[in-house]
């Protein structure tokens, strides 16, 4: 049971996944990118390293799809690119941490800082790596993050707290389905 409860988790997280990273390649119907959100929300559902590998994988087959689907489309599959692999991994070490917590405060701040750690990671690897941005300095490089910061953060927590009342009703449901039984 908990082996197809897991598959379904991650289809369902690969397929948010689709759906946020469809800037990529879904232009027309595309949401904000949920990629921060999506691997906390592995990491309490899934916790297992083999997930976040698998979970990590697509993340870059849907960049390399894109990239030879639409050449005009540039993702920095370089060096930055490495980045990302903490950056999730904090997002994923964070969300194993809080997967049991009731406490909607404690889910609230670790969240926070694990997106702020993750967001600072690659923000500046991209800036710092990519060659986007030569001769910058670590300085420049972190006033132009902080311009992304806001939206980030927004975006990542509109999904979260998605996440929360959902799995809040959820359990709700199943608590009142089985004390009625």
């Amino acid at each position: 049971m908990n082996k197809i409860k897991n598959y379904f988790s991650l289809t369902l997280i690969i397929l948010f996944m689709i759906l946020t990273r469809g800037s990529h390649f879904l232009t027309s119907i595309s949401l904000p990118d949920a990629s921060f959100a999506l691997f906390l929300i592995g990491g309490i559902l899934l916790k297992k390293p083999k997930w976040f590998i698998s979970l990590f994988a697509f993340s870059v087959a849907i960049d390399l799809i894109t990239l030879s689907m639409n050449n005009n489309y540039q993702i920095p599959i370089n060096l930055c690119y490495i980045g990302l692999l903490p950056s999730y991994g904090v997002m994923w070490i964070i969300g194993s941490y809080i997967a049991n917590t009731k406490s909607f405060l404690k889910f609230i701040m670790l969240s926070f800082l694990a997106t702020l750690i993750a967001f600072l990671i690659s923000t500046q690897t991209y800036n710092l790596l990519s060659g986007a941005f030569p001769q910058i300095t670590f300085k420049e490089s972190i006033q132009i993050g902080w311009e992304f910061l806001p939206q980030t953060l927004i975006y990542t927590f509109s999904y979260l707290a998605a996440y929360w009342v959902i799995q809040s009703l959820s359990k709700k449901q199943f608590l009142s389905q089985k004390a009625t039984i």
